[in-house]
């Protein structure tokens, strides 16, 4: 097995390289073990490489989308500080394999989240501040044609993100309650609110801080958390600009850069 984590991790980073969706890696792995195996081998890869930690995304948090896949639990990701987009600015065309977006709340956070089981205070006072966030994500995976395995293994189809600029206290903002609307070129394309998010925001960060104690990676004082999408996810093409507002915590913008070749995006 370890033969094939290794096959899988090599064939998910050639699509990075490359900038060609590959085929799905379920074929070499079938478990969410197997799975997180690979997304660990990615890490360890980037990591020796430079790249920096700077925190969780959570993915799969709508309820509608776990039937979908079948299953009955979210899964996580790891962002990287080269991963983070300014509120307002362009990610290259090609930057990320076959873009969606999603509106998102997202927590920073001040005190390292450690315990084998947390309580929802125990999240409340380690964040520091919530902001609204665009959570772009990619598909290494050609056509996203994947299945749990193949989602975890790359690294739960993390591309970009970009974050407001307005921290807001916990104190100030009801999470569970807070309306989102997402706008696509001046259209609106995505509706939802906090409680699309697991029930609330807070309930997929407490599901978070204990899956990673458990797995030896715990959440530490300064990581951003990616809590997962409020609304439906869409499809982002070159020459997109999408603006996210969230009710209580302001908005946050993110442009697609156009292929000046005019070849469309991955």
């Amino acid at each position: 097995m370890t033969t094939n984590i290794d096959a899988a991790a090599e064939r998910l980073l050639g699509a990075y390289a490359g900038g060609t969706p590959c085929a799905p890696v379920r074929d070499l792995i079938t478990t969410a073990a197997d799975a997180y195996a690979v997304q660990d081998r990615l890490t360890g890869r980037w990591l020796a490489e430079g790249r920096r930690l700077a925190g969780r995304k959570i993915g799969l948090t709508s309820r509608a989308v776990q039937r979908q896949i079948g299953v009955d639990s979210p899964d996580f990701g790891m962002l990287f500080a080269d991963m983070a987009v300014p509120d307002g600015e362009e990610i290259p065309a090609g930057a990320v394999l076959q873009p969606r977006a999603e509106a998102e709340v997202a927590l920073v956070l001040e005190h390292d989240l450690t315990h084998e089981r947390h309580t929802a205070a125990d999240v409340i006072r380690a964040t520091a501040f919530a902001l609204p966030a665009i959570e772009v994500v990619g598909s290494r995976v050609r056509d996203w044609d994947i299945t749990l395995a193949d989602t975890v293994a790359d690294n739960a189809s993390s591309g970009m993100y970009a974050l407001g600029n307005r921290p807001v206290p916990l104190k100030d903002v009801d999470l569970r309650l807070c309306g989102m609307v997402m706008e696509r070129r001046g259209e609106q394309v995505s509706t939802g609110n906090g409680a699309a998010c697991l029930g609330h925001p807070l309930n997929a960060a407490l599901w978070l801080a204990d899956t990673l104690v458990r797995v030896g990676r715990p959440l530490r004082a300064g990581d951003t958390v990616l809590t997962g999408a409020l609304g439906p996810v869409v499809p982002a093409a070159p020459g997109d600009v999408f603006e996210a507002r969230i009710d209580g915590l302001g908005d946050v913008r993110v442009a697609f850069g156009r292929d000046d070749t005019g070849r469309e995006e991955g």
